[in-house]
């Protein structure tokens, strides 16, 4: 035999690894299979198990009606929701507007407290200046009087003057002032009433025109035009029948009818009615005559 020739090997050929595993597989498989087989073949047979139908309950539901309740009832809690922001919003502007209503409410009433108080104050002044005019002018005419060369001291009479209180010297009344002077002093007892002009009551104005209407004269109805009348004339050159008054000429607040020795006769309020006074008294302002 040639050496090159090829000799045959006398051991077993390899098997593949993956060919081991994969029989190896299927054998467990089998063994396995086996296995089971012969113990369910020993276990007793179980009973048959009845079958058993189970009803299910049908339930009838109207899905259209249930979704239109939902629809509504959101629809509601909608608008109740709605309407309570909306009072919410009115309570809310009631509530700012009532606050401003009280606060100007308030402001005005301060307002109209403090006009009062200065309409007050003012009126005070006024009444404190024609206080100290009044005075001013009574201070005045007493000068006057007492360095007037006509003037006379009382007790003293020229002529056939008659001395007055006041300083000043006057004839008795005649003619018309004779009746000025009797009906003024036939008044004295009545009452005084505002805006009266007789014949149970009288004003101060009323009084001195239902007087002089006893001589003829008509004389206009209020003091301040009254006090314009006729002639000016000194306190101290009086005459009966002349009408005094009190306050500034043309704007005189009160006036009287002078009766002769010192008096006059004047409605003077509602305390004292119609009343015969001394000039000291209430000495007037000044004087005019009309006869």
């Amino acid at each position: 035999m040639s050496h090159t020739a090829h000799t045959p090997s006398h051991r077993k050929p390899r098997r593949s690894v993956s060919k081991l595993a994969v029989r190896a597989g299927v054998a467990g498989g089998v063994l396995s299979t086996l296995a089971m087989a012969g113990t369910a073949s020993a276990s007793p047979s179980p009973e048959p198990v009845a079958e058993t139908t189970l009803e299910m309950p049908v339930l009838d539901l109207d899905l259209s009606a249930d979704v239109a309740t939902a629809v509504t009832t959101a629809a509601e809690n909608t608008r109740a929701a709605a309407v309570e922001g909306e009072l919410n919003v009115q309570e809310e502007h009631a509530r700012t507007g009532a606050a401003a209503e009280a606060k100007q409410a308030k402001e005005d009433a301060q307002q109209k407290a403090d006009a009062e108080k200065k309409a007050k104050e003012e009126q005070a002044r006024k009444a404190e200046a024609d206080r100290a005019n009044r005075s001013s002018a009574r201070s005045s005419l007493a000068n006057a009087s007492a360095s007037d060369d006509d003037s006379f001291s009382p007790g003293s009479s020229s002529g056939d003057g008659n001395s007055d209180e006041g300083g000043s010297t006057s004839r008795p009344a005649t003619g018309s002032a004779a009746a000025i002077v009797d009906f003024a002093r036939a008044q004295v007892g009545k009452a005084y009433v505002s805006g009266a002009t007789g014949s149970s009551a009288y004003d101060c104005s009323g009084l001195v025109q239902a007087a002089y209407r006893q001589a003829g004269i008509t004389l206009d109805r209020v003091s301040q035009a009254q006090s314009n009348a006729g002639t000016s004339v000194s306190l101290s050159n009086l005459q009966p029948g002349d009408i005094l008054y009190w306050g500034a000429k043309g704007s005189a607040y009160h006036v009287a009818i002078y009766v002769g020795g010192g008096k006059f006769v004047g409605a003077q309020n509602p305390s004292t009615g119609v009343v015969e006074r001394s000039l000291s008294y209430d000495m007037p302002t000044g004087a005019v005559r009309v006869l």
